[in-house]
């Protein structure tokens, strides 16, 4: 019998997870070709909820249909566009599905989306998610009544890396209180912050999955480090992508020390690439990853 993503996080391996986009349209036909792309690298595909604030499929549809195909799934769920009834509802809807790992994140504000005129729900925050759904899990919904055939999740969190940034480390010890299992960060490009982020939660006995953003231009890392909260790409790496000849080879070579690095600093990588993962297993590949089956 193969391992879950639950026993995974419990066993010393390195994980790899990936995401996956819903389709803004109904054709799934996309998302599952790319799910195809790296079934056999990835322990499990992380499929993503109206990410950038840009409406697309729903991602319990696309995790239902990923889970047919026999992938293992994490589903996220945002804050932003759905208030404490309908939040329950999608978990319990989600479990019944089969879907048995979800990540857990407040969600950008949709003035940054394709709808920026978009009212924001935000009923609750993500902190306080996670703690209806360890309540769920305990048999009750928010108000104390009783659930049947409670969901038993395994439940991730999100949080961005730079140490010195204290309300948000304060929000990433409250979330660990809520009985998480795993914590995926934003994307990392400095190791340095990066090791220090890890020195700081040295205390906390939680499997941190580092999020990787393959580069494709200096362009791009300008803009993220303008544009995405969390996001630090050092002055030497945009130096190194502007002067390449190929800068999306760089990207990707960049990309592969990164995770390199990380491999001695936690328990697993995010993947998210800018499009599809046509260049993802060459990532993984020259970052010595080895495929499930090997």
């Amino acid at each position: 019998m193969s391992r879950t993503f639950k026993d995974k996080l419990l066993s010393n391996d390195f994980l790899i997870t990936a995401e996956v986009s819903p389709p803004k349209g109904t054709d799934l036909s996309g998302a599952l070709a790319d799910a195809q792309l790296i079934r056999d690298w990835t322990d499990a595909l992380n499929v993503t909820d109206n990410q950038k604030a840009i409406m697309r499929m729903s991602p319990l549809a696309v995790s239902k249909s990923l889970l047919d195909a026999g992938h293992e799934v994490i589903m996220q769920l945002t804050c932003r566009d759905r208030n404490r009834l309908a939040l329950q509802s999608d978990l319990l809807g989600a479990y019944a599905m089969g879907i048995r790992n979800i990540c857990i994140m407040t969600g950008d504000h949709t003035t940054k989306g394709d709808h920026p005129r978009t009212k924001p729900v935000y009923d609750l925050d993500s902190v306080q998610l996670l703690s209806i759904i360890k309540k769920m899990k305990e048999g009750h919904d928010l108000a104390g009544n009783k659930i049947e055939n409670p969901p038993d999740f395994v439940v991730g969190a999100v949080t961005n890396t730079d140490s010195s940034k204290m309300a948000q480390m304060m929000k990433l010890r409250k979330k660990t209180r809520t009985g998480i299992d795993f914590m995926q960060t934003q994307a990392v490009y400095d190791i340095a912050q990066f090791e220090t982020f890890m020195e700081s939660i040295g205390d906390i006995e939680i499997p941190i999955i580092a999020g990787v953003i393959p580069l494709k231009s200096a362009k791009m890392a300008r803009f993220m480090n303008q544009n995405i909260p969390g996001i630090n790409v050092p002055a030497e790496i945009i130096e190194r992508i502007e002067l390449a000849e190929k800068p999306i080879d760089e990207g990707i070579s960049i990309c592969a020390e990164t995770i390199t690095e990380l491999r001695k600093l936690c328990c697993g990588t995010h993947i998210m690439p800018i499009g599809k993962h046509d260049n993802t297993p060459r990532i993984l590949e020259m970052a010595g990853i080895r495929k499930n089956d090997q």
